[in-house]
């Protein structure tokens, strides 16, 4: 024997039967969202391989985005069904899990609900990851070879010539929040060294036979000398890291 009045059941199976018609109503003035049409019907279009690619993913999450809203319906209709038959056969508002009542708040506010507040299903948020992470990461998936003493070029690497030529990137998306110019916005771009490994291969050079050593007095050159000379000062005046 149910625990609820008359009155409120009676509210309670209106209130079911009119989300029930509103759903069928829904589903079939749609198509069931379309998803009985064909990609190409939906595009007007008589192919589909002259279009880009990216209009082709467009049209693609927008059918996936159809099929996963037309399942949400029907499987609310589902439970909406299963709860007017519990109230025809006189177990609506009992637990499914524990057998005990369920309070009428929380059937005015999800009246096709089998399950007390404490064994609902739905409360529990799932913590699984898409299966595509284990091989993004670290940053970069298996092309990053950060972690190597000596990376050379890797896929970092190749990101950062291809956003070279220009990104959709704000300093908002900056790994540094504190960026002074777009230039500094890439990814380790305040960091990174441009097309050498090591500082002084940017002013260092040989011949092709590998003689006559000599020196570009670039940028990283002149703040190598700055660097020097303020660390043989501070040593000469006893304030560096390595006096005693």
């Amino acid at each position: 024997m149910t625990h609820l009045t008359k009155q409120q059941l009676t509210e309670l199976t209106s209130k079911l039967q009119a989300d029930q018609d509103s759903l069928i109503q829904h589903l079939e003035h749609n198509d069931h969202y379309g998803i009985g049409r064909s990609m190409r019907d939906n595009t007007s279009e008589f192919s589909s391989l002259d279009n880009h690619p990216a209009d082709i993913g467009t049209e693609l999450f927008e059918r996936e985005k159809d099929l996963a809203l037309c399942d949400h319906d029907e499987l609310q209709l589902t439970r909406i069904e299963d709860a007017l038959e519990r109230i025809a056969t006189g177990e609506y508002g009992v637990c499914a899990n524990c057998g005990k009542p369920i309070s009428f708040d929380r059937l005015s506010a999800i009246p096709e609900t089998a399950y007390c507040k404490e064994h609902s299903p739905q409360q529990y948020v799932s913590h699984d990851r898409p299966v595509e992470e284990e091989v993004l990461s670290p940053p970069f998936g298996r092309t990053s070879l950060d972690e190597f003493e000596n990376p050379g070029f890797d896929g970092e690497d190749a990101w950062q010539i291809v956003e070279g030529f220009g990104s959709s990137d704000s300093p908002a998306y900056a790994e540094d929040s504190n960026v002074d110019s777009y230039s500094d916005i890439g990814i380790e771009a305040a960091s990174e060294l441009d097309g050498f490994v090591e500082p002084y291969e940017s002013y260092v050079a040989t011949d092709i036979y590998g003689q006559n050593v000599f020196f570009y007095r670039n940028g990283q050159y002149h703040e190598l000398m700055s660097s020097t000379e303020r660390q043989d000062s501070e040593d000469s005046l006893g304030t560096g890291p390595n006096t005693y």
